[in-house]
């Protein structure tokens, strides 16, 4: 398979070029904040003089108007040597969960290896002749988004082959200051649970990397040498609109700032047979199901109210989406279907709001689907608690939810103090 270097930014996104750059980036104003990227970049590639390096990125992974491959290609003081691709793939459009090959960037040369194909992780072979491995992929600041499930064991391969781990830091969209959700307990690792940390965890993939390491929990991290180039202008309260930088959408369905803060709460829905939003128009900003009376549980959330959010019923029938949603559920079947839109970003609990949703779809099921409704274990990994069904068929509520995980996140804010950078 053979990989051209444009093709690596060439996700079609909302408003924007086939590129990822938005079409009116001249009349953008600059932003407030400096990623690591755009500062390694600032610095005329200081922190790689004389390196040849292996580069962890995907489509997000962009300065100014250029990708960090082309500018690490043009440098002339560093060599590359590598590409590796996490999920979704170096162009961010492949199905999430579809096994990616490897193949060879036409335009550069190098290799492009695929870690999530195969391998999870870069192998001896593939490290050969480098001289340090750079992280720069955009999260998400949910546990369960893949990306720093990557990141950790790509820290590990670095450790392994003695060479540096260079992230290059990017704001957490959901900002530094809020977090919700169970610590993982040691029962449910996995590639979506990878450390134990609250859903949504309030750090930046370079302070996740320095408490991965901190708190050895990838094995083998503990004598890494762990560097990170840290942002300019970035503060925990900031929300993703108020860092001034253009939204590239970090995987294929989330198109849009506003999913990205609901999905810590509605990816639960991926643990059901009920629709998360995927082969719509809006993904985890709509869920539905065949069977459900859409306008009974809309006045059902107003009665009760959701703070944030403004929650519309409606109908809505998923699609086949090439890239984004090739088999999703209930493909081409109407579906009842809830309509979530953000009013106050500052307001949303999402983890809450999203267990408390399930519950209610769930009570509203026919007897005939409630047997059916949950895949029970992957509820257990994303919601990282075995308890997380009974609590929903018992009937918690959002309140509920934000309290029974108080405990957790005193301990985790204790936990991650060390490693803050910002």
């Amino acid at each position: 398979m053979a990989v051209l270097l444009l093709a690596a930014t060439a996700c079609t996104l909302p408003g924007g070029r086939a590129d990822g750059a938005s079409s009116d980036a001249a009349d953008r104003p600059p932003a407030l904040v400096s990623t690591g990227a755009d500062r390694l970049v600032a610095s005329g590639f200081d922190a790689l003089d004389g390196m040849r390096v292996g580069l962890v990125v995907n489509h997000t992974a962009r300065s100014g108007e250029k990708h960090l491959i082309e500018w690490i290609h043009e440098a002339p003081e560093v060599e590359l040597g590598a590409l590796f691709g996490p999920e979704h793939g170096i162009r961010g459009d492949e199905d999430a969960g579809a096994k990616i090959a490897d193949g060879i960037d036409d335009a550069t040369g190098v290799p492009v290896y695929s870690l999530y194909g195969e391998n999870r992780r870069p192998t001896p072979d593939m490290m050969v002749g480098l001289d340090a491995l750079v992280f720069d992929i955009q999260d998400v600041g949910a546990r369960f988004y893949t990306f720093i499930s990557t990141m950790g064991l790509s820290m590990q391969s670095a450790a392994e082959a003695g060479v540096p781990f260079i992230v290059l830091d990017r704001p957490n969209p959901l900002g530094g200051e809020r977090m919700a959700g169970y610590l993982r307990p040691d029962s449910l690792v996995s590639f979506v649970s990878q450390y134990p940390i609250p859903v949504r965890h309030g750090l930046t993939v370079g302070e996740l990397a320095r408490m991965i390491q901190g708190k050895d929990w990838v094995p083998g991290v503990k004598n890494l040498d762990l560097r990170v180039v840290e942002m300019d202008g970035w503060e925990r309260a900031m929300l993703w609109p108020e860092t001034g930088l253009h939204w590239i959408a970090p995987s294929p369905n989330l198109p849009s700032f506003e999913s990205a803060m609901i999905y810590p709460g509605t990816c639960f829905f991926e643990a059901t047979t009920a629709s998360e939003g995927r082969g719509t128009p809006a993904p985890f900003l709509t869920v539905g199901a065949p069977w459900l009376d859409a306008d009974a549980l809309a006045a059902d959330l107003r009665k009760w109210g959701t703070p944030g959010l403004r929650i519309e019923a409606g109908n809505v029938t998923p699609v086949r989406i090439p890239g984004a949603a090739s088999n999703p559920k209930w493909k081409d079947t109407e579906l009842g279907s809830l309509h979530i839109s953000i009013t106050d970003p500052d307001s949303v609990d999402a983890v809450a709001t999203g267990l408390d949703l399930v519950g209610r779809m769930y009570r509203m099921a026919p007897d005939s689907v409630k047997d059916s409704f949950f895949r029970e274990r992957w509820m257990a990994l994303l919601s990282g608690s075995g308890e997380t069904l009974e609590r929903i068929k018992g009937g918690m509520d959002r309140d509920a939810w934000a309290w029974s995980w108080e405990e957790d996140m005193a301990t985790f804010e204790a936990q991650r103090r060390p490693y803050l950078l910002y």
